[in-house]
């Protein structure tokens, strides 16, 4: 094969793996709010306040406690997570209890614990 020839097959090859790269993306708004997900996992107080909800429901004055920061700084932060659908709470009485919003929570901070396990 000729050094022409061959600069033609790679051509096309490069091509069709363009074509199908451009196919497989997904829509631009999509990739804007993954990466908007991502900023709100970006922060180390808002993935300590995650992994105490790793297992259980927890009120806030426990994760206030447990986590060693005020209420109003737990709340701020529980009304960003909330936001971002990452967790959901329950008003019972004057408490309300917070949980993670579903079992992709749970699995992104397992991939990325073990990622940085590795």
């Amino acid at each position: 094969m000729s050094a022409t020839e061959l600069e033609k097959v790679i051509t096309v090859v490069t091509n069709e793996q363009l074509q199908k790269l451009k196919e497989n993306m997904p829509p631009e708004e999509y990739l804007y709010d993954l990466a908007e997900l991502f900023k709100v996992f970006g922060d180390s107080t808002r993935i300590r306040i995650m992994f105490a909800l790793l297992d259980k429901e927890v009120c806030v004055n426990d994760i206030a406690e447990a986590l060693n920061m005020t209420l109003s700084a737990v709340s701020h932060q529980l009304n960003i997570l909330k936001r971002s659908k990452l967790v959901k709470g329950r008003r019972e009485g004057k408490s309300v209890y917070y949980s993670l919003d579903d079992e992709h929570v749970r699995e992104i901070i397992s991939c990325g614990m073990e990622h940085i396990e590795e």
